[in-house]
Formats: C-alpha cells, structure tokens, sequence
C-alpha cells in the first residue's frame, strides 16, 4: 500500500477528534443533549453525531431555545431535518416565558439576552448534565478562553477564571447534581474548516446562507433585512444581493453584501475575508467590548 494511503488530512483529524468528544460524553453522562438552532454549525454537529454512533441513531434529542425572532428558512429546515433523523425535539420557548412572567421582553425588541434563562430553566426541568454545543474558538475572544469541557455550577454559570486543565485531551466529566458540562466538538474548527466539511460531506443548509435578493436597510455599518422585527427608523429599505454567514436572531443578525450562491463560492469568499463572522454580523456583540463574556458567565451558550 502507498504511503498516501496512510495520509490523515486536516479535517480528517478535526472529525477524529469530534468523533471521540461526542463518544466520551454518552459513555460519561446520563442526560446529554444537543443544542440545535438550524445554524450551520449545530448542522455539521448533527452530521458528526450521526457518524459518531452509526449505524444506530443519535442516542440523545436535540433543543432548540426559541426565541420567536427565527428567520423562517431555519425554522423550516430544523424541523425536516429533525424529521429526518427520527430525532426527538425538545423547544425552549422565549415567547411563552414571556406570557408567564419568567422573563421580561427588553425596551430594544431583542430576545437574545433573555435565551439564558429559558435555557437554564430547560435544562433543570429535563435533568441534562451534557449539553453539547457548536461554539468555535475563533468565532470570538470569550469562546475562545473556554474549554472542550467547559463547567458549569448549579446556577448554570461559567467562570473563565476557575476552568479545568485538558492535558493530552483528557476530559473532566466530574459532576454534582445539579451541576452541567457544556461540550464544544468544534473548538478547534474554524469558519472556514466548517465551510470545507459542508462541501466534502455534501451537507445541505438553509437557503439563507447563499446570496439571494433581499430587502434590506443599512443601520451603522450593518445589512438588516426588513422583517416583523426589524422596521427603518429613518433608514430607507433598498434591496440587495446578500447572505448571512451566521444564524441568529432575525432582529440582531445581519446580513453580508454577497454573490456567493454555492459552497465552492462561499469558502472563496470566506478565505479571502479578514472579520469574524459574528463580528460582521452580530449586533448584539456589539453592546460592549465583554459583551459575550459577561452572557456565558449567566449560563448563555
């Protein structure tokens, strides 16, 4: 046999490694869960588990904590591809924490702050102790001081300042009740790397990651696409070819000046970008320099 037979490409080893993550945490925890958004990240996670536990089914349900700001083409696609797989979907609903009085709607119309405690509250009622996540390393600076294993205590809280080591990828699964372990598979992924696993893997997304005509308003140096929660003050809507390098809130994610209607053409865009795509994209990272920091310290993702 040839020596290029033996040959482990980059991402070979990115899904090896993804792989053991998601195997460990079954064989460790009693309740894990994966969270869910129809974002292209938690899409690659699903893929991952899938191959993880072949040929039986993914062995633990989805959650999606909805805010009720969804863009439709997410919503759509969460459920066929939940479908799918035969998975069970567990919904976190904003709106109805809302209606009882858990949560109070912010004066600036985004949910995205008040997921947490839907999330906190989901998890204590359902008893998960392993949530798996699809948060990345380079997305942003707070994700990227966070571990594999990250800790959370009862309140659902993370301290950066209290992590535990992973020498040589070894993972502290210790737990009290109460207690949860967020899990990060993709860590070491980077946008573009998920860009490249979505080709190789023919992986289908929500329309809404190619360019497609839009209409849309400019606020700041953002692309808002003019919806039910998102209206011009002032700005006058034009229409625009655009596409979204991530997926949030319709009313605090924007939009990016795009003609990349094809995977091939989307990771030619995205090698050639210098900005973050949450940094081009997410408003509500916006509000403070710490701004991600201090919602992963209140339980956020």
């Amino acid at each position: 046999m040839s020596v290029a037979a033996y040959r482990f490409s980059h991402l070979d080893a990115l899904e090896s490694e993804a792989l053991f993550i998601m195997r460990e945490v079954v064989a460790e925890f009693e309740r894990p869960v994966l969270l869910f958004s129809g974002g292209k990240d938690s899409i690659v996670m699903l893929r991952l588990a899938s191959k993880a536990f072949a040929p039986a089914r993914i062995p633990f349900p989805v959650l999606h904590i909805d805010t009720g700001h969804n863009f439709p083409e997410v919503l759509a696609y969460r459920d066929r591809r939940v479908a799918e797989l035969g998975l069970q979907l567990i919904v976190g609903s904003v709106p109805d924490a809302i209606e009882s009085g858990l949560v109070s709607a912010p004066a600036d119309g985004t949910r995205n702050r008040i997921q947490t405690p839907v999330l906190l509250d989901t998890v204590e009622k359902y008893r998960f102790d392993a949530l798996f996540g699809g948060a990345r390393r380079d997305e942003e600076k707070a994700r990227a001081k966070e571990r594999v294993f990250s800790f959370r205590d009862e309140f659902g809280q993370w301290d950066p300042r209290n992590q535990r080591p992973e020498l040589w990828s070894l993972y502290n699964a210790r737990h009290a009740p109460g207690e949860s372990i967020r899990v990060f598979p993709l860590s070491n992924w980077t946008e573009l790397d998920v860009w490249h696993y979505i080709a190789r893997e023919d992986i289908a997304l929500p329309p809404i990651y190619f360019a497609h005509e839009r209409e849309v308003i400019r606020r700041g140096d953002m692309l808002y696409a003019v919806n039910a929660f998102v209206t011009p003050r002032g700005e006058t809507p034009f229409t625009a070819r655009v596409r979204y390098r991530t997926v949030g809130d319709a009313s605090c994610t924007a939009a990016v000046e795009s003609d990349a209607d094809t995977v091939a053409k989307v990771i030619e865009e995205v090698a050639a970008t210098r900005i973050t795509e949450r940094g081009a994209t997410r408003g509500d990272d916006r509000t403070s320099e710490a701004a991600m920091e201090d919602r992963k310290k209140e339980g956020y993702f």
